[in-house]
């Protein structure tokens, strides 16, 4: 299950929810909305999740377990790059998660209406992702449903990630209920998550650690990179067995102008046996954020170049046969450095 766009906003049919005051709709799913809200005694916005209204004895006992856990998994985490709830209730009538209030747009949004991110943002968004995820599996929690709707860009592509309520955590209720109506995430026994972004041994119903965690950011790069899943189908079963026993192309081979270090990066992620992809999403970042540095020293590089009187002809202006040369060498160096650290 996902938290809802927050760029979407109306009117709700009630003015409060335990102390706090309902000043609109920021989003609605399956089986909960998400209001926004105004905390009087703080006197701070805030976003509160709750189960809808009219959910059968079942649902609402599975919504009630999801909010739960939610609150109970990220209690332990402390990071810019995850969601903070600020107080969870489960007494009365509803249960609810009261949370900060994000101004911004779910990445899936985005993804939705096409909108294309330049390479190095792609780069720092997974990067500063993979440092949440670190830190929330250094505290045994493992959120299980990485996805571009559980990525929220604040900030000029700030992420927030949002939405723990299948994660696996120390302190979380067990949820045994039977497959819901939701499409795009499945809550059947063991298999929970959202197909397009499962790790094969998710997808297989099998007991999963952070690997797939990393799997999925692999997965939701891959996305962003170039613009599409990395498997297709139309039924569940069959996209899940694309999951396990296909190899998807790589980015750099379906566009030649993505960088072959970040086509590799996120096949590494995605790699089919978890023992060879990366071990910890400490060690992602660390590559994202290499590949990110070395882009930084070739642009400055570049830049000092130019700015060098002798770089450029004293009566044209242009850059001289010699410099070019110089700085056609000095990036060929440079990608070969990089070749030499990432494969």
């Amino acid at each position: 299950m996902s938290l809802p766009d927050f760029s979407r906003t109306a009117m709700p049919s009630r003015n409060r929810i335990g102390r706090f005051l309902i000043t609109g709709e920021l989003g609605r799913g399956t089986l909960s909305t998400v209001y926004q809200g105004h905390d009087p005694v703080i006197d701070r916005p805030v976003a509160i999740k709750t189960s809808h209204c009219d959910l059968s004895p079942q649902q609402r006992r599975l919504q009630d377990r999801q909010l739960l856990n939610e609150a109970r998994a990220t209690a332990r985490l402390s990071h810019p790059h995850i969601v903070t709830i600020f107080e969870a209730s489960i007494e009365g009538p509803e249960t609810y998660l009261v949370m900060e209030h994000l101004e911004g747009s779910a990445l899936s949004s985005l993804l939705d209406v096409g909108r294309p991110f330049e390479f190095d943002v792609i780069a720092a968004i997974c990067a500063k992702v993979a440092g949440a995820l670190d830190h929330a599996h250094r505290h045994d929690v493992v959120h299980r449903d990485i996805k571009p709707a559980n990525i929220f860009l604040v900030d000029d592509h700030r992420p927030k990630l949002v939405d723990f309520g299948i994660a696996r955590a120390p302190n979380r209720v067990a949820v045994h209920v039977a497959c819901t109506d939701n499409p795009d995430t499945l809550f059947c026994n063991n298999l929970l998550g959202t197909p397009n972004y499962m790790s094969p041994e998710q997808g297989s119903g099998e007991n999963v650690d952070h690997r797939t965690d990393i799997y999925s950011l692999g997965a939701v790069m891959y996305q962003m990179l170039t613009g599409r899943t990395p498997f297709h189908a139309i039924e569940t079963d069959a996209l899940l067995e694309l999951i396990r026993n296909k190899i998807p192309d790589q980015p750099h081979v379906l566009d030649a102008t993505i960088p072959k270090a970040l086509s590799r990066i996120a096949m590494k992620a995605m790699h089919k046996q978890p023992d060879k992809r990366y071990q910890h999403a400490a060690d992602m970042r660390f590559d994202i954020k290499r590949y990110l540095v070395h882009r930084k020293l070739a642009r400055r590089r570049l830049r000092m170049a130019l700015r060098t009187p002798a770089a450029r002809h004293p009566a044209t202006g242009k850059l001289t046969l010699h410099s070019a040369l110089l700085l056609c060498c000095a990036a060929l160096s440079g990608a070969f450095v990089m070749w030499l650290l990432l494969r």
